[in-house]
């Protein structure tokens, strides 16, 4: 199971810092993290900083992550971003998404621990 986060509303220059620390926060060793900003309704310029902090901090973590776009976010991506972030469509297809990358590691595993045993 991930953590997912949603945020909704505007996320501009003056609540971007404030989101961006409570969102990291919340990612957990260990655990998928979903940033769910499918109810966001204007993502200005500034506001892609909270993706590339999410992005460190995952990376850092070694968490995978995903954020679900509304069209004010998914807008702002094409136009402004040079970063690609993980961006799927929903929640549920981020867990599928995670589900599936689980399973693989256990596949590449399975013949390690089969030759150990």
């Amino acid at each position: 199971m991930a953590t997912v986060v949603a945020v909704s509303g505007r996320i501009d220059s003056v609540n971007v810092d404030r989101v961006t620390e409570c969102a990291k926060r919340l990612v957990l060793a260990e655990k998928p993290f979903v940033l769910d900003l499918s109810g966001v309704s204007s993502f200005t310029p500034q506001a892609i900083r909270l993706l590339c902090d999410i992005d460190d901090v995952c990376a850092a973590a070694g968490v995978e992550w995903a954020v679900v776009g509304s069209d004010a976010v998914n807008r702002r991506l094409r136009r402004d971003s040079d970063v690609v972030f993980p961006v799927v469509g929903s929640v549920a297809e981020a867990e599928h998404e995670f589900d599936d990358a689980v399973l693989n590691r256990r596949r590449l595993l399975l013949p390690l621990l089969s030759k150990t045993a």
